[in-house]
């Protein structure tokens, strides 16, 4: 697992780069400010439902939470299924909004 920061994936968002973000935070979590992941609580992907993201297998993927820590937990899990280029936002939404708001 390699993580990315906040600054890189901002500039690449902004850049109009299509990434394939992940966010493994609860519903009520993500309803509350998110950065346009994917919906997949982390409950999920210990239990290895990950249908959903089965099509990004060999493609960048960047998981993301509220501190970086539960993200960092499903990068490797997603690493040990196969999944081959997982990136975790270092400091997950906590840290986003703290360098740019919400």
């Amino acid at each position: 697992m390699t993580n990315i920061t906040p600054e890189e994936v901002k500039q690449r968002l902004d850049a109009g780069e299509k990434l394939n973000l992940v966010d493994v935070r609860e519903p009520a979590e993500n309803a509350e400010f998110n950065i346009g992941g994917i919906l997949h609580p982390l409950g999920r992907v210990r239990d290895m439902d990950i249908d959903e993201l089965e099509q990004l297998k060999g493609e960048e993927v960047i998981v993301y939470c509220r501190s970086g820590n539960r993200s960092g937990q499903a990068a490797m899990m997603l690493e040990s299924m196969g999944f081959s280029n997982v990136k975790n936002l270092t400091g997950g939404m906590l840290a986003w909004v703290d360098k740019f708001g919400s």
